[in-house]
C-alpha cells in the first residue's frame, strides 16, 4: 500500500515575518495505491509547493499530509523526485547515475549490477552504460533520472515538469515510456505539468487547480481505456474531456 492523503491543508510564505503569501488554501486530497495523478493549473497557483510538501522538502503552514497514515516529515526513499532540470551526477557513468541510491545502502557489486541492469533496460538505454552524462541528450538524461529514482525502489514517484523541456517529439515518447514502466510496477505518481493532454493521456485522475491562492476546482477521473497510444489523442473522446478542463482553466 503507498496512499498519500492530503488533509486540510493551508500554506503561507512568511507567515511570522510580516510580508505574507497565501499559496495554498483548504487541499483533500487522496491519491490511492498505484494510482496516476496528474496536477495542472495555472503558473503560480501552488502546483510545485504541493509537490515538494509531498515529498518531506518542507511542512504546510496547516493540515497535513500522510502516507499511509503516517504524517509526512522530511525526505525519505519512500518518496522519489523527479524534477524538470536533470539532476545526473556527471562525475558518474550512467550505470553508477542509476544504482546511485542502493549502492548508499550498502547493496553489494551484484546487487547493484543487477539494478543498473534492469533499469538501464526499462528506461531504454542499453548500450550506454559507460557513457558520461555529456554524451547523452536531454531526454537520455532525463530517462536517467527517472531509472535512478526508480531503482531506488520508492512507494511514490513525485515529477515536477519531468518532460517541460524536451521537445515535442521526444516528450510524447517519453510519456509512453513512462506509461509502460508506470504499468509494470504500479508505484503511485503524482506528476505536475502545464501540458493539458499530457495530463491526460497519463492519468487515472487530473486535479485542476484554481489561481493563487491555490484551491482544488475540479478533480476529473479519466475513463479513457489503456493501453493507451499516441492515436488516442485524436480521439473524440479525449478531445471532449481535454476541452472540458482546457475550459476550467482558461476561466
Amino acid at each position: 500500500m503507498s496512499e498519500i492523503v492530503v488533509d486540510n491543508l493551508s500554506h503561507t510564505f512568511g507567515k511570522d515575518t510580516g510580508d505574507a503569501l497565501n499559496v495554498l488554501q483548504d487541499i483533500n486530497l487522496t491519491f490511492a495505491s498505484g494510482s496516476f495523478n496528474t496536477i495542472v493549473g495555472t503558473s503560480g497557483c501552488g502546483k510545485s509547493t504541493l509537490l515538494k510538501m509531498m515529498a518531506g522538502l518542507f511542512e504546510p503552514s496547516d493540515g497535513r499530509m500522510t502516507l499511509d497514515g503516517e504524517v509526512i516529515r522530511g525526505t525519505d526513499r519512500r518518496r522519489g523526485m523527479v524534477f524538470q532540470q536533470d539532476a545526473v551526477f556527471p562525475w558518474m557513468t550512467l550505470a553508477k547515475n542509476i544504482s546511485y541510491g542502493p549502492r548508499l545502502r550498502g547493496a553489494s557489486r551484484r546487487e547493484q549490477a543487477k539494478i543498473e541492469a534492469r533499469w538501464i533496460e526499462l528506461v531504454g538505454l542499453k548500450g550506454f552504460e559507460n557513457r558520461w552524462p555529456r554524451e547523452l541528450s536531454g531526454g537520455m538524461r532525463k530517462r536517467v533520472d527517472i531509472g535512478r529514482v526508480y531503482a531506488n525502489d520508492p512507494d511514490v514517484l513525485l515529477m515536477d515538469e519531468p518532460f517541460g523541456a524536451l521537445d515535442a517529439q521526444t516528450k510524447e515518447r517519453m510519456q509512453a515510456e513512462l506509461l509502460d514502466i508506470w504499468t509494470i510496477t504500479k508505484k503511485t505518481v503524482v506528476f505536475v505539468t502545464h501540458d493539458l493532454e499530457e495530463a491526460i493521456f497519463l492519468s487515472d485522475k487530473v486535479i485542476v487547480m484554481s489561481a493563487r491562492p491555490g484551491r482544488i476546482r475540479h478533480i476529473e477521473e479519466i475513463a479513457l481505456p489503456r493501453p493507451r497510444s499516441g492515436e488516442m489523442r485524436l480521439t473524440d473522446d479525449f478531445i471532449q474531456v481535454k476541452r472540458k478542463l482546457w475550459g476550467m482553466l482558461e476561466h
